[in-house]
Formats: C-alpha cells, sequence, structure tokens
C-alpha cells in the first residue's frame, strides 16, 4: 500500500523505497505551486520505486505528467536518481546546487575504469590492506556503478534565493557537509497548524531525526584543495539551529520539531565522537586503522567492502577537522601516512 501524508498547507510526502537499503526508503515531498506540483527530491532509480512514486502522486490526485519541477536537495542515488525519468515523463525543470551539479557531470564523464583506480589510489595511500585492495584492481573498465549516469540538472539553487514556484516562498539555504552542494529548503509561511516557529524546513539528509548522516570525501581527483566537510557540516548546522523552524521534514524517518535541540543533539554527538578518535592517536594510526577502531552500527568484521570504503571516507574527514583544530598532525615520512595526537 502507498504511504502517503498530508502535512497540510499544500504539502504532502510520500514513500519511495530503496532497494536493499536499511534506511527503508526516502521521503519525497510533493509541493503544491500556482503552477503545478513540484517534487523536493525524488527517490532511488528503481521500478518499484518509480511504480511507488506514480502511485503516491496518484494518492495526491496528480501524476508525473502534471509535475511542473523537481528540486533535488542532493546529489545522492536515493534523492536524484529517478529525476531524469520525471524530466522525461513530464518535462519538468530540474534545480541542484552548482557544487552538486559538478559532481553529478564528473561523474557523467568519468569512465568506471579510472573510477576504480583513484578509489584504489585513495585507499592505499590510507593504509588499506591489499585483500581490500583487490576487488578494484580485478574491476573490469567496463564494469558498471549504481547512479553512475544521473541526470543533468537544468537549473542551479543559488543559495539564499527564492526559489521559482509560482504561489509559494521556498528559499534555498546551503547546507554542505553531507555532500559539497547539499540545501535545506525553507517554506517561509506560516505553519498549518499554527505551530511556533519559522516557517517548515525540508532538510534533506542535514537534520535527520534520529540517525547521524554521513560525513565523507567528495572530491575532484584532479583538484589538490584539502577540504573540510565535517567543519562545512557544524557549521551549516549551527545555521539551521539559529533558523529554528516549527517543523522539519526530512528525507528519511519523520518529521519533527525542535530543530534547535536536535541541532545541540549532533553537535555534542560530534565534539564526543572527535574527541575519541583524538585519544585514540595516541599512537599514530592510518585513516584505515582509525577506521577499525571507530564505533559503527556493527562490528567492522560484519560491514560490507563498499561500506568500508565509505568508513575510511568518513574516518579521513574527522581526521581533517582534528588537524585544522590543531589536535592532531600526520606524522612526517611516514607511509602510508599516520597521524598523531597533538
Amino acid at each position: 500500500m502507498t504511504r502517503v501524508r498530508d502535512h497540510g498547507g499544500g504539502v504532502r510526502s510520500l514513500r519511495v523505497p530503496i532497494p536493499d537499503n536499511p534506511l527503508g526508503h526516502t521521503l519525497v515531498h510533493v509541493v503544491d505551486t500556482d503552477r503545478g506540483p513540484v517534487l523536493v527530491d525524488t527517490g532511488w532509480d528503481d521500478p518499484g520505486s518509480w511504480d511507488a512514486l506514480s502511485d503516491g502522486l496518484a494518492a495526491c490526485g496528480t501524476s508525473v505528467a502534471e509535475l511542473h519541477g523537481v528540486v533535488v536537495t542532493h546529489h545522492h542515488p536515493d534523492h536524484h536518481g529517478l529525476s531524469g525519468r520525471v524530466r522525461e515523463a513530464s518535462g519538468a525543470w530540474i534545480a541542484m546546487h552548482a557544487a552538486d551539479t559538478a559532481v553529478v557531470r564528473r561523474t557523467r564523464e568519468t569512465r568506471p575504469g579510472r573510477w576504480y583506480t583513484y578509489m584504489e589510489a585513495k585507499l592505499a595511500a590510507a593504509g588499506a590492506p591489499d585483500d581490500h585492495l583487490a576487488p578494484l584492481r580485478s574491476a573490469g573498465p567496463r564494469t558498471r556503478l549504481p547512479g553512475l549516469s544521473p541526470a543533468l540538472p537544468d537549473r542551479e539553487i543559488v543559495p539564499g534565493d527564492l526559489l521559482p514556484l509560482a504561489g509559494r516562498r521556498l528559499r534555498a539555504i546551503w547546507t554542505p557537509g553531507h555532500t559539497p552542494g547539499h540545501v535545506c529548503l525553507h517554506l517561509e509561511e506560516e505553519h498549518p497548524a499554527g505551530l511556533a516557529g519559522n516557517g517548515r524546513l525540508f532538510s534533506g539528509d542535514h537534520l535527520l531525526p534520529g540517525i547521524t548522516p554521513h560525513i565523507g570525501l567528495y572530491e575532484d581527483p584532479d583538484d589538490a584543495t584539502v577540504t573540510d566537510p565535517l567543519g562545512d557540516y557544524l557549521d551549516s548546522l549551527e545555521r539551521i539551529g539559529r533558523l529554528a523552524p516549527a517543523e522539519v521534514l526530512p528525507a528519511h524517518q519523520h518529521a519533527f520539531t525542535d530543530a534547535p535541540a536536535r541541532v545541540r543533539e549532533l553537535l555534542d554527538h560530534h565534539e564526543e565522537r572527535l574527541s575519541g578518535l583524538h585519544a585514540l592517536l595516541s599512537a599514530p594510526l592510518t585513516p584505515w586503522q582509525l577506521a577499525v577502531r571507530m564505533e559503527w552500527n556493527r562490528p567492522w568484521e560484519q560491514i560490507p567492502h563498499a561500506s568500508r570504503n565509505i568508513a575510511v571516507s568518513e574516518a579521513e574527514a574527522h581526521l581533517r577537522r582534528l588537524v585544522k583544530q590543531g589536535r592532531a598532525e600526520p606524522v612526517p615520512g611516514s607511509d602510508p601516512v599516520t597521524y598523531r595526537a597533538v
């Protein structure tokens, strides 16, 4: 049965399943406008997900063909996956922040073989063992990856601007961290139930009620800039906390209130995590060794190969934050590079 929730004030959410993923589904939001419905995110590119989206729109009294636009909070395939198919069926525009559009363009232009070579080099530099690198070395040049050809957006989301939604006031807030171009969308309208606060916020993956989004590295192999995604995420969280929306409509789990309290919980969580990692670095560790020792939602031995790559990326993001704070430093001459507490 299609799950549709009416949030009032011309906003509904649809549960679009994510195949073989513990998150279960993406909450795709439908926003009524004077020129037709607009989606906030679309869901995973999968036949079952497409059917759920189509059925959910029918339950809302509309259809894919009637959609006017798609606003994508970030480029991940459980959010952006169906955007291209929606555009083909409706002629709807697709809007995304320029930083994530750059990731999409790079993904579309990169051959799978180059991606595997890059990942192998990155993981080797992080201290990954040979048995983890072997599958990357043996992957054929034509091995395909999910989400390798995502739709290229045709409109840019400009931070601080109102989006072109006729009859609505939806303002873009740049919240990098989970991805470089992640945006939250602030509906600057009185809450339909009269809840106290500053409108409603479509938070994507930036602010979720019960889980912490992954903070990893999304870097151009040809760009040597050292980024600080965790620092970006923490700064973005504080901006959302100051906004104090009456209600948050996230892309996973469920709607919730008291955003400032949730922001404080996440800030405290990351400070505790950074302090714990600082303690682990009393002896020099590579990013791989640090990832093995970090706490995850399951023992390291049970984490699949691809998820270990994500875990190492998150460990590196935390190391960069510690280095920027002056709490850790790379050990000169170490290869692969190790880090120690300061």
